[in-house]
């Protein structure tokens, strides 16, 4: 939107002031060049700024305060914006984060040149990976896409769509994630993506409650749009220019022909509300960086949602697009009220509810969330258990070249990670799955999906 003549004159004038040295005589001048002359309101003005900020503050409150004075309002009311004589350009500058972030130390990066030596890549370079002009969605299928995409079908006949950065760009989304977005902490209630959070962390306040009713987030990270993306990076200090870059480099727009190309689209186009959501700059699923933007993005909606479950004397949490409350037989009698409240919050904060894959669990059947068992404490179902060890026992038996039935690509790290997983819910079975684990005998062993032949060495790292 463009900004209008009064705008354009406060923002002038307040350049003008943070231009130089913040003493007032220095402050008059500057702004007597800006207006062309010495009006009798200049000098009370510029008193008055210097008051209300003993040291030189940056340019932004400067211009809050102008908007805000009602002499100068009066003057603009009656006469109109007084004309820009000369053009100052405001500096620029890092604001501070916002105080309920606490102390949150981030990098100082006040321009676009900052940023890209910070990043270690050239200033053209930066400008092509954060794709400002909508580029890479006009490009035909090959390398100068800066996305990989692929369909991976679900249960139901729908299909996931994974965008996958290409090399260098994930290394620098890798290079924000670390470096920037992992030091801005999320609302307390999430527990997806975060360090020392876990699938365990956030079942444990569920464990042993009478009721536990999970909801599901749609399409979690495409809803997240690149206007909520960029207000994350203003609100913590990063000028426009440096905060659309930011955006560029973590959002993207889905071209047609991969929508066009999708498995089993809808013959009554119900699916077109998520072609909305990918046509425009979006959080892709795929990036290192869209988890954590995904978090801070939902920090109201949780906050919300979190002051909802004390009203209702009930716990929440949320773990990525699963959402959790659990408390008494009370908030089981209250469920369907709770549905329509949890609904109305989201849609508010910019998510939708699947209504379909809401549940309602009480105490008398199996209590899951995110995976895990929470009726007791945190575990797995038993039935999981029984079949991770199977097939276990049968790679020690037997090798493990015929147990691979479902084709992964490497085995092994299929094995590992469920058994891992295992553990972290349920350590006394861990062990006995990682000692059934180590050995399995994995030397030249052919493993349907793909070549195993990791050495004695490798095995018992």
């Amino acid at each position: 939107m463009a900004q209008s003549a009064r705008g354009r004159f406060v923002a002038n004038l307040a350049a003008a002031l943070v231009a130089g040295r913040w003493d007032r005589r220095v402050m008059r001048a500057a702004a007597a060049a800006a207006v062309g002359g010495k009006p009798g309101w200049l000098a009370p003005l510029v008193r008055r700024v210097h008051a209300a900020y003993p040291e030189k503050p940056q340019f932004d409150p400067v211009r809050a305060f102008l908007e805000r004075d009602p002499t100068l309002g009066r003057v603009i009311d009656r006469d109109g914006p007084p004309a820009v004589v000369r053009v100052f350009v405001p500096p620029a500058e890092m604001l501070p984060p916002p105080t309920a972030a606490g102390l949150v130390e981030l990098p100082q990066l006040p321009t676009e040149a900052a940023l890209a030596e910070w990043l270690g890549i050239t200033p053209a370079r930066l400008l092509w990976l954060a794709d400002a002009s909508g580029r890479n969605r006009k490009h035909p299928p090959g390398p100068l896409r800066t996305y990989h995409h692929r369909w991976v079908p679900k249960p139901g006949g729908r299909a996931r769509l994974l965008e996958v950065p290409v090399h260098l760009l994930k290394e620098v989304q890798r290079d924000l994630l670390e470096r920037l977005l992992d030091r801005i902490p999320p609302h307390p209630a999430a527990h997806g993506f975060r360090p020392g959070r876990s699938v365990v962390t956030n079942a444990r306040p569920h464990c042993g409650r009478s009721v536990v009713i999970r909801f599901d987030l749609q399409d979690f990270f495409p809803s997240v749009s690149a206007a909520r993306v960029r207000a994350i990076f203003r609100t913590f200090g990063y000028p426009e220019a440096v905060a659309r870059l930011l955006t560029g480099l973590c959002t993207t727009r889905l071209p047609a022909d991969v929508w066009d190309a999708r498995p089993n689209p809808a013959a009554d186009g119900s699916d077109h509300p998520a072609w909305q959501r990918l046509a425009a700059r979006h959080l892709p699923q795929g990036a290192p960086t869209s988890p954590a933007l995904a978090n801070l993005a939902a920090f109201k909606h949780d906050r919300r949602l979190s002051k909802l479950a004390a009203a209702l004397g009930a716990d929440y949490t949320r773990y990525a697009d699963d959402l959790t409350f659990s408390g008494s037989v009370e908030l089981a009698r209250g469920a369907k009220r709770l549905a329509t409240l949890v609904a109305v919050i989201a849609g508010q904060e910019g998510f939708a509810v699947n209504h379909r894959k809401t549940r309602v669990m009480r105490r008398a059947g199996r209590q899951e969330v995110a995976g895990v068992v929470v009726n007791a404490r945190p575990n797995v179902r038993r039935a999981e258990y029984d079949e991770i060890k199977a097939i276990l026992t049968n790679c020690v038996r037997h090798g493990p070249a015929g147990q691979n039935r479902a084709n992964h690509p490497d085995f092994r790290a299929h094995l590992t990670g469920r058994v891992a997983h295992l553990a972290a819910v349920h350590p006394a079975h861990g062990r006995k799955l990682w000692a059934l684990l180590v050995r399995i005998e994995w030397r030249a062993a052919k493993v349907a999906g793909g070549e195993q032949a990791e050495t004695a060495t490798d095995n018992n790292r």
